[in-house]
């Protein structure tokens, strides 16, 4: 079987944008451009506050630039490929470029779940166990906590790549998405294990995200029940203010999923389904920066201070 996996299909292609009357293709390329090279900029703008600002070496700025890595990454594996796309008509990616494609897509899209999570669980931590919060969260317990996000988003990303590719495709090669997709690429598999296998890779995926949805939502039932025993409106404040942001970015992340993947099924043109597969790949990470950076005080004064500290020498 994996033999004829190899040599009946070497490669496939990407439908995307192709459908789409050619005269709005520019504008489409300038507008996700644009909003590309934003993501990278802003996210690159967190971490190197955070690294510079030595206020801000805390476990909570520490996860934010793991987050922030793993959005730069995730868009560096989907988006130039689209974008290139959009300018060419040869739009071919081979079996070995397309398994790769969906590995780092899925690894830095569970990382990023994943870090969510524990971004949760440090709001809880600081907020429910404010005396043991430098215990439970030390530098080490940090380091680990990270490193067990990125672990876990490869052994995912490994999991379903390997259960997708095991797959032998025939007939069409035409992928119906703008990057290796893994249900328009399950709809080219043929075989008896099809559905099996699609069963197995909704299961592994549900399973992952609704557990890190899962546990986030406890983390905030306790984070509310404390708030809500602190005396004065000031301090309740004060104390949801520094949740608002994961809060925000969590809500945008789940919410741009569940509509792109438990949309109800019909009849959706595929021009339509395309753009609704952009707000995930594109859109959710374009506003995640603009989020932490607007709704986070702390953090926002400090990127304030790095960008006076560099204009001033210039000025002067």
């Amino acid at each position: 079987m994996a033999g004829q996996n190899y040599s009946m299909m070497t490669e496939f292609i990407l439908v995307g944008f192709s459908t789409f009357p050619q005269h709005l293709l520019p504008a489409f390329f300038l507008l996700y451009l644009l909003m590309y090279l934003f993501t990278l900029l802003g996210n690159l703008l967190i971490m190197t506050t955070v690294w510079s600002e030595r206020s801000l070496h805390t476990p909570m700025y520490l996860f934010l630039c793991a987050l922030s890595t793993s959005e730069i990454l995730f868009t560096v594996a989907v988006t130039p490929r689209m974008l290139v796309d959009m300018l060419f008509t040869h739009r071919t990616i081979t079996w070995a470029a397309c398994a790769s494609q969906m590995f780092f897509s899925f690894t830095f899209g569970f990382t990023h779940s994943f870090l969510l999570m524990i971004m949760g669980y440090d709001r809880y931590v600081a907020i429910c166990h404010p005396l043991r919060y430098h215990v439970l969260m030390s530098n080490h317990g940090c380091a680990c906590l990270v490193s067990w996000t990125w672990a876990g988003g490869s052994v995912m990303g490994m999991m379903v790549t390997l259960i997708v590719f095991h797959l032998t495709f025939c007939g069409s090669n035409m992928i119906r998405h703008f990057f290796c997709h893994v249900f328009s690429l399950l709809k080219l598999a043929c075989g008896n294990e099809n559905s099996s296998v699609t069963l197995a890779v909704i299961l592994v995926c549900v399973s992952a995200l609704m557990g890190c949805l899962f546990l986030i939502v406890l983390s905030y039932v306790f984070i509310v029940a404390a708030i809500l025993r602190i005396p004065s409106a000031e301090g309740r404040h004060k104390t949801f203010s520094t949740c608002v942001s994961h809060l925000t970015v969590v809500i945008v992340h789940y919410g741009f999923a569940s509509i792109i993947y438990l949309k109800p099924k019909g009849p959706h043109s595929m021009d339509s389904n395309t753009l609704m597969a952009t707000t995930y790949t594109v859109f959710t990470p374009f506003l995640s920066p603009i989020i932490f950076s607007l709704r986070n005080k702390e953090l926002k004064n400090a990127i304030k201070k790095s960008i006076q500290r560099k204009l001033i020498p210039l000025s002067s």
